[in-house]
This record gives structure tokens, sequence and C-alpha cells, in this order.
């Protein structure tokens, strides 16, 4: 890979590669029953167009831009367009309420709008007033100043002009405001420059550099809403000349691993553990003896990814095991996959172990909205299981006392939109506290161990980890997931989903097999079975994360009730 240029911003990044690429091919997404392609060239000049016509139509420098669309091509297109006007472009996730676009557009004052679809732009319009409504599909809103894409994209003029234009902005200037999921609490407008994302974009291309990545195709289903979405599966790995392809949606993501075939992947580990649940419940089906052929290839794969001697009986076994195996396990990614990055949640180690035990390069990383947002992760040249690897370059991480990891280097945020003091609680003499606990070892790999507001303090003064519970009992297979409560009691209860098929009696064995393997003070006490957490009722984000406060609002009176009792 060539060195990673120095590029002062973000779109001025996008038209050099487009001059620099005309044919090279660069998106790709799924319409009308086939899959379509586009190249550099014609981004360059869609781009172009949309910023001239944008604004015509009266959008200006500083204009904070809310963008609400599933993953496509008009969505690097219209945010390129944007930053090269120095307009805002304000991502929000399809899933939101009208109340979470009303939050959003209060707060940082958005009045232009860009919408995929009509259901999209009707709850949009209906959270506040709008300037302007721009729609990709066509439609129009009754009472709202409305154009269509196909209006912004129309002609082939060259994109000399606008590219021309981009080059002046400054690397410090506002890129854009991505709006934290909102897991603790109200979401806040996050101000990332072009000279964080850049600072990531820089130092993930030191990190995948052993990967002698090429000519790769990158399978993008996380949503762009999403800080790590945004960055790394667009800004990043279009920078570097990877094709990116749009899924058809998670619910098609299986079919569209088989017909992309990536060879690079992000993906968070919910996902990794529903598809490690399929594989393990498809091989329980087994006869017993395949069922031993290929727990032994996890095992030996296991072994040689991390780095193990694998024996003489391992070595004569591993080209087999591969073959019969490895080979037909990895073939539901598509079977070319050079590597897998795992982000956004913790990722369980044995989870974690099976992959790498079925061949896949899968590699755990950290970071945070607040830092552009990568912050740290492991190498194909240096991966420790458990750990989220080593700081990126241009990143200054160290320990706090009381061992809050803290953060310095150009990928901190300028602040949150309108949030003096929270901006200032957060970032103090430069050092961006994460709000996360961890230990950095000798060899400068870190290891998160808890988030600071979550820790639980009991009663009795013990502090006690939600998050280590919560894994040890969403591992049990009869419990799909859990949250823990009891701040202020004398011991911890839990909220829990029972797995498919299992009843409550399943459920509270599971619950007694966790404890178990828990201390006195962190077992579970009381438990009562819920409903699912699902996005639909507004109990995860975007990216399967458990919002703990929606969750508690829910089930904290249930909860209640069953402790008085």
């Amino acid at each position: 890979m060539e060195p990673y240029p120095l590029w002062p911003n973000l779109a001025a990044m996008m038209f050099d590669r487009a001059r620099q690429w005309p044919e090279r091919p660069m998106l790709r997404h799924f319409h009308g029953g086939a899959w379509h392609g586009m190249n550099w060239g014609t981004f360059g000049r869609h781009a172009a167009a949309v910023a001239r016509r944008l604004r015509a139509a009266g959008v200006s420098a500083g204009d904070r831009v809310l963008i609400v669309a599933e993953n496509r091509p008009e969505y690097p297109i219209v945010e390129t367009a944007l930053m090269a006007i120095r307009a805002v472009p304000v991502p929000a996730y399809v899933t939101n309420t009208v109340e979470d676009h009303a939050h959003v557009m209060r707060d940082c004052g958005a009045r232009v709008a860009v919408c995929s679809t009509y259901v999209l732009a009707s709850k949009v319009a209906a959270a506040g007033a709008l300037d302007l409504l721009v729609t990709l599909d066509g439609s129009e809103m009754q009472g709202v100043r409305t154009v269509s894409w196909a209006a912004l994209t129309r002609g082939e003029a060259p994109f000399d002009d606008i590219a021309a234009e981009a080059a002046i902005i400054p690397e410090g200037a506002l890129a854009c405001l991505i709006y934290t999921s909102g897991t603790g609490g109200t979401p806040k407008g996050v101000m990332l420059s072009h000279r964080a994302i850049l600072s990531n974009c820089r130092g993930a291309a030191a990190m995948v550099r052993p990967l002698e990545l090429r000519d790769e195709t990158y399978l993008s289903f996380l949503p762009l809403s999403h800080s790590y979405e945004h960055t790394a599966g667009q800004f990043f790995l279009l920078s570097i000349g990877t094709e990116v392809v749009y899924a058809r949606g998670v619910e098609h993501l299986a079919a569209d691993l088989t017909t992309v075939r990536p060879t690079i992947l992000t993906i968070v580990p919910r996902i990794l553990e529903v598809i490690q649940g399929r594989i393990l419940a498809q091989v329980g089906r087994e006869p017993a003896w395949r069922q031993f052929l290929f727990h032994a290839a996890l095992a030996i794969g296991a072994r040689r990814m991390e780095g193990n001697r694998r024996g003489l009986l391992g070595w004569l076994a591993d080209p087999i095991l591969e073959r019969l195996v490895r080979q037909k396990v990895r073939a539901r990614f598509g079977g070319r996959l050079k590597a897998a990055m795992s982000g956004g949640a913790r990722l369980d180690p044995e989870v974690w172990r099976f992959f790498l035990g079925i061949g896949m390069e899968l590699l755990q990383g950290y970071g945070q909205t607040e830092a552009g947002p990568v912050i740290s992760a492991n190498t194909r040249a240096a991966t420790r299981v458990g750990s989220v690897g080593r700081v990126l370059e241009g990143v200054d991480l160290r320990i706090a006392e009381d061992g809050e990891i803290l953060v310095r280097g150009d990928l901190v945020m300028e602040g949150y939109w309108g949030r003096p003091a929270d901006t200032a609680a957060a970032i103090r003499d430069g050092w961006l506290h994460t709000g996360d606990v961890g230990d950095l070892d000798a060899d400068g790999f870190l290891t998160i161990t808890d988030r600071k507001k979550d820790m639980i303090v009991l009663s009795g003064g013990e502090n006690v980890s939600p998050a280590r519970i919560e894994s040890i009992l969403a591992a049990q297979p009869q419990i799909a997931q859990a949250l823990v409560l009891g701040e202020g009691r004398a011991g911890l209860s839990a909220l829990v989903v029972a797995a498919e098929g299992c009843d409550d009696v399943a459920v509270a064995a599971a619950v007694g097999n966790a404890n178990k393997q828990l201390s006195v003070t962190e077992r579970i006490r009381k438990h009562v079975v819920v409903p699912p957490f699902t996005i639909d009722n507004g109990m995860l984000t975007a990216t399967q994360k458990v919002r703990r406060h929606v969750v508690m609002a829910k089930y904290g009176p249930a909860l209640e009730r069953s402790l008085a009792r």
C-alpha cells in the first residue's frame, strides 16, 4: 500500500481520488433487482453538481444538514458536496423516531434535510420546520420546499471548480456532527473536524499495512450514521481505493456475503454472536464424528492464529481439518475474507477464539465517537485476544489514577455542539476523558475492564462491574440478553431475555450456572424474564448496544415489584 497522503480535508481527499482514479470502481448497490456500480469519475461529477445546486438553493457555509438514509451511493456524494461548500453534515439513524429527530434538529438547528424515502422524510418534517428538503426517491412533501436528487445531479460538468474550493478548507474546520447513540441518556452532538477523521484514517492505514491491501471489496452494512462506519467503512476504505458495496440490509446479510464475497468487513460483536450461535446449532445436529472434527478444527486453528505451537498431531491434522471444516464455514462469509474488524462493543474472548479457530483474521478495536472514533486496534502483526490492541499512530494514551482511559491527539473532537460545560468535563488539559476503565500492559496492549459511569455501587460500598456480569449471563445458551442493576441496594438483580425456545425454568438454571462463575458480591439474587431488547422497541441502538436508561424505565418497576416480594 502506498504511503498515506497528507490531505487538508475530507472533501479535498475525495476529489483528489476522483481525479486520480476516474475509471476505478468505487461504489456498488442493489437497485431494481440488480447490482449497479459507480466509478470515481462519476462520483466526482455528481458531488460537484450537488454542491453547486445546494448552494444555489440557499445552503450556506456552517449550515447543519440532516442526512437520513440507508447506506447507499448518495451518502458519500452528499457528504462530500456539503463539506466542499463548508456546510455541516449531520448523519441520523433511519431508525430514529420523530422525537429523536426533533431533539437533533433543535439541538443543532438543522433546517435542511436529505432523506431517502417519503416515509423517512415524513418523520423529519413532523419533527421540526424545514427550509429545504432533498428526497432521493423524488417524492414531495406538502408545505415544504422540496428538490429531488435527480435534479441535483443533472449534467456532466467537470468537478475542477468545486475541488479547487475544497482544497483551501483548513483541516481544523468542522467536518460533521455525529450524535452519540444515547445508551445512557440524551444524545450529544460530537463536533469532529477534518483533522480528527483524517488522523483516524492515517492511523488506520498504518494499522492495516501488514494486510497488504490492494484492490479490495468491502461490504457496508453497519449504519453510516454511526461514527465507526462513517470513518472506517466510508472515508478510510474509500481513500485507499477499496470498492464499497452497500448491503441490502441486515436481513439479507447472509445472502449478500456469499454474493459480494467481500475481502474486508467491519462488524459488531452482537452479529458475530448470532452467526456463531447459528453455526453451533447446525453443528449440534450433525453426527458425533462430524462434531468432533469441527471442534478439533476450532481448537487447532485458534492455537495457530494466536501464534501458539500446534504440536505434531496438530501439524498433521491441520491441513485436513482446513479442507474438511474451516473452508466450508468461511464460505458463509464469501470465502475471500482477508480480515474483519470488530468494534462498537466488547468482543467476548471465547467468541473471538471461535472465529480465529475457523481461520478468520478477526481483529478487535476500541474507540468512541469523541475520538474520531478509533483509538486502538489489534493488527495482523500484533494481536492479543481479550485486548483492544495498541493505540493508532499519532495517539497518546494514559491511564488515570482511578483507572480511566485518557486520550490525546489530533483525533479528539472539538467538543459537544452547544454544550460548553459538557465539553469542559470531557476534555481537560487536552486529554479526552473517555469514561472507560482499562489496563495498559508492558507491551502497550490496552484492555477495557469497565465503563466508569456504569459501575454499580452497592449499599455496602462495593463497586461492581455490570458489563462483566452481563457478559457471563449472555454466554449461557439459554440467555439471549441481560442487563444488571443494583445501585444502592444490598445485592444485584437482572433483567433477562430468554433465548429462543427456552422457558423460565431453563433461564433460572442458566442464572444459577452463571452465579457459580461469580463472586458472592457479583451474584444475581433476583431476576425477571422480559421480552427482547430490539431496535424497533427503542431498547437497542442501531449497532446493537443496549440503551440502559430506556430498558430500566420500561422494566424497572417490574423488577422492583419482584424485589419487594
